[in-house]
């Protein structure tokens, strides 16, 4: 049945008055409280998440790596590589922001390329002998030694930044602590015969050379494509679960439709609430197969985004996406008219800030720490950028994304039938008598 709404004018005899309505104070309190309890919570949330992002750092991962040989300073063997890195490893720290992971060049850059390391602080070959080098007595100013500073772009802008300024701050305060016992040492360093220059070194020797320890590409958004194609997944299978549900409902008459001055309402369908679930379920995955194609499309052949492994990006999409849309039918069926409001809550709100794609896990209050444990757009975050930046390795995050993901499709399921069939059992049904 389909009928067009009158226009605006004129009230008919026995019609409430606009006026009338808003006296009721029954028709504010609902809407009221939770608008702004949904608002408050939104701000909490949010904002709770980044306002102090390094007050809350802790225990970032950052490998310490000395490759120095050792050599020959003062008339004695030193390596001045291991005692920088041991009195970086052992300095007293009530709250750590770092955690120091010693390791041969080798495993660094091997955890560089899988992201489990931020950053990395090397100490070089032959570092020894260029601090020794500051005491000749040639002629030439020497040049000062250097440590690498590495960066991992890879795991976001603010987590790699957050781990070269750790590592810089290391760095500038390790060339100090040098300069002094250098200085202490000044007179017996070449038998007293330094240039000026090198004496002039000797306060703060080392220098910093800051690079990129594993590069991506230059269409990778900084580290954050990861990050926005992952936030892309969420709201298609989110926002197609809702509007699946809506039209399912429509569809089978058991919610109006309503389209500008256009009512309509079909006939009810006799359908019970695990029939009408099972349907939901399988349009949202059926549809999560396209929109994770269209998602593709956009990202990569319209707007060039760098992107390897497509066919593995593919499948990985389409099962998130669907994954969610899942969860958000079976949100829906057992919570029904708050449905919505719920899975906002469960796949937007609690996940963006605990997603630690944009702030750093480390760099979060416990509260998201724990949020990240199984809030779901941490973990497919984590999956996509081992995708995209770290070649699909399986310790980069894309074996617990899949895991995570077969956690989920279970718990969605489990959770949907039984709120459904219990539903059903209990006689409660949607069906209502057509009017007369």
């Amino acid at each position: 049945m389909s009928s067009p709404l009158r226009p605006p004018g004129r009230s008919r005899p026995g019609q409430v008055r606009p006026l009338q309505v808003l006296r009721n104070p029954k028709i504010w309190i609902f809407p009221t409280v939770i608008v702004t309890l949904v608002v408050l919570l939104l701000s909490l949330l949010y904002m709770g998440g980044i306002v102090d992002p390094n007050g809350n750092l802790h225990r970032l991962p950052v490998g310490l790596v000395n490759a120095d040989r050792g050599g020959e300073l003062g008339g004695r063997q030193a390596n001045l590589g291991a005692q920088i890195t041991d009195s970086i490893a052992n300095a007293a720290d009530s709250k750590p922001q770092a955690s120091w992971r010693r390791l041969d060049l080798a495993a660094a850059e091997r955890q560089l390329a899988s992201g489990k390391l931020d950053g990395v602080l090397e100490v070089p070959a032959g570092f020894t002998e260029a601090v020794a080098a500051l005491g000749s007595t040639g002629g030439g100013t020497p040049a000062r030694p250097i440590v690498d500073v590495l960066t991992n772009p890879g795991v976001g802008s603010l987590a790699s930044s957050f781990a070269s300024t750790i590592n810089q701050t290391a760095a500038h305060q390790a060339s100090l602590e040098l300069g002094r016992s250098l200085t202490a040492a000044a007179p017996t360093v070449a038998a007293g015969t330094a240039s000026s220059a090198a004496r002039l070194l000797l306060a703060d020797p080392i220098s910093v050379s800051v690079q990129v320890g594993h590069p991506i590409g230059t269409h990778s958004g900084l580290g954050l494509t990861a990050f926005y194609y992952t936030l892309l997944l969420v709201l298609a299978g989110f926002m197609g679960g809702n509007v699946i549900s809506n039209g399912v409902d429509v569809g089978l008459g058991y919610a109006d439709s309503e389209i500008g001055p256009w009512h309509t309402r079909r006939p009810v369908v006799p359908i019970n609430r695990t029939r009408t679930l099972l349907v939901k379920w399988v349009m949202s995955v059926v549809v999560a197969a396209l929109t994770s194609a269209l998602i593709m499309l956009a990202c990569v052949v319209v707007l060039g985004m760098d992107a390897s492994h497509l066919w593995l990006l593919w499948v990985f999409s389409f099962c998130a996406s669907a994954t969610v849309g899942l969860g958000v039918q079976a949100i829906n069926a057992a919570f029904g008219g708050i449905g919505q409001l719920v899975s906002m809550f469960v796949f937007i709100v609690l996940a963006l800030p605990s997603s630690g794609a944009t702030v750093p896990l480390e760099a979060l209050p416990g509260f998201y720490r724990w949020l990240a444990v199984f809030e779901p757009m941490r973990q497919l975050s984590g999956g996509v950028r081992a995708i995209l930046y770290f070649d699909a390795r399986a310790g980069a995050g894309l074996t617990r994304a899949w895991v995570m993901i077969g956690v989920g499709v279970l718990v969605a399921l489990a959770f949907g039938l039984a709120t459904a069939s219990y539903y059903d059992r209990k006689g409660l049904h949607r069906m209502v008598p057509e009017p007369g």
